[in-house]
């Protein structure tokens, strides 16, 4: 098309040239001719006349012929040289991409905005197995490598979020059938880019054959269960006992000193207490019904409970035991590990899987859960429950002046007042960004905007910010009510979604109720 253009170009240039100087030559014999006859009268004086007339138009015509030879001579010279520049360039970006790109030893792609690769370089070749020349513009490509209908929705799901919202990825592992079959670990580092007029001309992605990773790792894990099966029949308290009604112990290893604090002697045949005497008594019922499952089935036992130190102090214990026939008699015999810590640390990381760390209030997936269940609760009785969406305003203002540090402490204070001015019944979340809701069981509308807009004045009313900042910080809050805004928990979050945006576009620093 371009050529065919370039061509037609030319045929007119050229054209323009001859009927140029057709008229010329025209004007020029005309205008001579007048001029002739006009001036003289002798006809002896014609002959010379036409003579320099002809010469004249020769020495014209000679003179802008020379003319647009040198402007031509010029411009093709300027063409030559800007020729030879970009080829230089293109020589040199041919040479970045052979030295950089095709010989790195990582895989390196890029993909255009309609997630068509145009870039595959030597290393991709040689993981995946796929040549250049096969994948380039290919949408199959995806299907090769993931042919899984569910796992490669969701990994160009992952591409288009790079491509249309900006997401960057880093350390973002797949797994990908190569040519050959095998299957092959790869970790991601993504982002788009941009022409030099901030277009999104598409995104570049490095990938790391983490395979031989992947497979030490899984064997890493199969060499710590191992240990951790040698560790557990390692005394840490190991015993012996009878399997009586007070497991009379018969051998009682050093480490129950520190363990539960008794010696060893304390315990032996029941000389000061008995070990089922220590066990918490919610616990016992459970561990001897495991146990007996255990010899019913010829299998060792493993159990958690709670036992009473010396000291006063439960304590968390895991035993794993079996049962032993010693001279024609049954035994029970095993070890009995502290896990204080790790029961500690379990409660601590249920409490962060529901639990925002910023604000202490609970975290988006938690809350949706716990709408989606009290919502259903409400449908099925009838009644009713309020949503507020709450939203710092000028929230970006606060960090721009003030900082990100400062806008935390806003949350984290908004978060204190919002959860000592609701009820017990009533929970809070932190749903994202400045935005907070509280959910109200059993509230009607009237009394959800009271307690909204007692909340709003609470806000404007405390110091959110502290010293030496000073700054006044208000709320914008949306009311929705089940059922008349909707009987989804997506259907309520939008109608107080647009209530709180209807209040702030009345000014903010107010409380409206849905529609």
């Amino acid at each position: 098309m371009m050529e065919a253009l370039r061509k037609a170009s030319s045929v007119r240039g050229a054209m323009l040239v001859a009927v140029a100087y057709g008229l010329f030559a025209a004007l020029w014999m005309l205008l001579f001719d007048l001029v002739i006859d006009r001036l003289f009268d002798d006809p002896q004086d014609i002959p010379r006349l036409q003579a320099v007339k002809d010469w004249g138009f020769v020495a014209a015509t000679s003179l802008v012929l020379f003319c647009a030879v040198w402007h031509r001579t010029r411009v093709s010279r300027e063409h030559l040289r800007r020729f030879m520049e970009q080829r230089a360039e293109l020589n040199l970006l041919g040479q970045f991409r052979e030295s950089v790109i095709d010989n790195a030893s990582i895989w390196i792609n890029v993909l255009d905005v309609g997630a068509r690769v145009t870039v595959w370089n030597k290393a991709a070749e040689q993981i995946s197995g796929y040549s250049r020349k096969e994948v380039l513009g290919n949408p199959l490509i995806w299907e090769w490598l993931y042919p899984d209908p569910e796992y490669r929705a969701r990994i160009i799901k992952t591409v288009a979020d790079i491509l249309d919202q900006g997401v960057e990825v880093e350390d973002f592992e797949t797994s990908i059938r190569v040519k050959s079959g095998e299957w092959k670990s790869i970790a991601w580092n993504s982002r788009r880019f941009f022409n030099e007029q901030g277009e999104i001309i598409g995104s570049i992605a490095i990938g790391r054959d983490i395979t031989a990773y992947k497979q030490a790792e899984q064997r890493l894990v199969e060499r710590e269960r191992q240990l951790a099966t040698l560790m557990s029949n390692l005394p840490g308290m190991a015993y012996r006992c009878l399997y009586d009604e007070t497991w009379t112990m018969k051998f009682v290893s050093n480490g129950c000193r520190r363990l539960i604090g008794y010696s060893p002697e304390d315990l032996v045949d029941n000389h000061t207490l008995s070990y089922a005497s220590m066990i918490h008594e919610e616990d016992l019922g459970p561990l001897q019904a495991e146990i007996e499952r255990a010899l019913t089935e010829n299998r060792s036992f493993t159990a958690e409970y709670r036992v009473r130190r010396k000291d006063g102090q439960d304590l968390w214990v895991w035993e794993q035991g079996r049962a032993v026939l010693v001279d024609g008699r049954q035994y029970l015999e095993g070890i009995i590990a502290d896990i204080s810590r790790r029961k500690a640390m379990e409660r601590e990381l249920k409490l962060l899987a529901i639990r925002d760390v910023l604000t202490g209030l609970y975290n988006r997936r938690h809350f949706e859960q716990t709408l989606r269940a009290d919502l259903d609760r409400a449908r099925r009785y009838g009644r009713p429950l309020s949503l507020l969406l709450v939203d710092v305003d000028h929230f970006k203002s606060i960090n721009d002046r003030f900082g990100h540090q400062a806008g935390d402490e806003v949350l984290r204070q908004l978060g204190r007042v919002i959860q000592s001015s609701i009820r017990a019944a009533d929970y809070a979340a932190r749903y994202g960004g400045e935005e907070l809701v509280v959910v109200m069981p059993e509230i009607e509308g009237e009394e959800a905007m009271t307690t909204a807009e007692r909340l709003r004045g609470l806000v404007q009313a405390t110091d959110m910010m502290g010293e030496p900042h000073g700054a006044t910080v208000t709320i914008s809050v949306g009311v929705a009510t089940h059922p008349h805004h909707g009987s989804t928990p997506e259907e309520i979050f939008e109608a107080a979604d647009r209530a709180m945006y209807l209040a702030k576009q009345r000014g903010r620093n107010r409380v409206c109720r849905a529609a």
